[in-house]
Formats: structure tokens, sequence, C-alpha cells
């Protein structure tokens, strides 16, 4: 296992540049904006962010992301699920499995992440159902001494 990891959902307001963009800029609600300012410049900490989204499934914060329009509901976390418990696994299997993780994400998106509950290896889960939480996550990731 190593460090730690955080997963926020993807937001529904999201830049509206045309071209690729990182999803840590694509999005601009939710906590996105937060982290964006607070990790800008710090690689490491980025590589270690994630976000759920709609349309992707699991993305990477430098993962780059066209413009695109997708609402979670619960049909669409059905059919999505399976291909993040993939994504998720081949994560794992590149970087390692995280001791903890932070969930910044609202109910619906936990059905994404319901495979990493099975997992026996499966990291301690701290989750914040609110996705606007930044005070909440700002004070764990300060416990957890992130730049």
């Amino acid at each position: 296992m190593i460090g730690d990891l955080v997963i926020a959902g993807c937001s529904y307001r999201k830049a509206s540049e045309s071209r690729p963009l990182p999803a840590l800029e694509r999005y601009v609600g939710g906590i996105a904006p937060q982290l964006n300012a607070r990790f800008a410049g710090h690689r490491k900490a980025r590589s270690r962010i994630r976000f759920l989204s709609a349309a992707y499934g699991l993305v990477s914060a430098d993962d780059l992301l066209a413009p695109y329009d997708q609402r979670l509901d619960s049909d669409r976390a059905q059919e999505l699920r399976p291909t993040v418990n993939r994504q998720l696994r081949r994560d794992f299997a590149a970087n390692g499995v995280p001791q903890r993780v932070l969930l910044v994400l609202e109910p619906d998106y936990l059905v994404l992440l319901a495979d990493l509950l099975a997992l026996p290896e499966r990291p301690a889960l701290h989750w914040i159902p609110d996705p606007r939480g930044w005070p909440q996550a700002a004070a764990m990731l300060d416990e957890w001494r992130w730049p």
C-alpha cells in the first residue's frame, strides 16, 4: 500500500474551452477549483487526484478531457460501474493500493466504487458526501500533510 488518493465527483460546471483540458482544469465546480488552486504546482499531489466522470469513468487530474455533457443517473452508474472497477484495478496495479482514499462526491457516485469495497486490500475510505465540501476536504488533506 502506498500513500493517499483523492477521488472527487466530476462537476456539472465545466470550462467552456473547446480544446482538451486536464480534468483538474476542465471541471470548474465541486472542489475542483480549490484542488487546482492548492495543487497546481505540485506534480506529486496531482498524480494522486482522480475524478469520477459520468462520461469517462475514473480519470486522473492531468488526463486531457474534451468538452462533454453527461449526467450520472442510476442507469448510467450501473452501466459505468464495471469500467470504473477495471480502471481502479489498473490504477492500483500501476501505482499501488493507497492506504487512504478521500472521497468527495455525491451518493450516486458511490455506486461506481462499490467494487472497491470488496477488494481484500481495500484502503481506508473517508467520505464527504457534499461535492462542495472543500472545508472538510482541506482539513483532511492538512491532517494527511498534503502540500
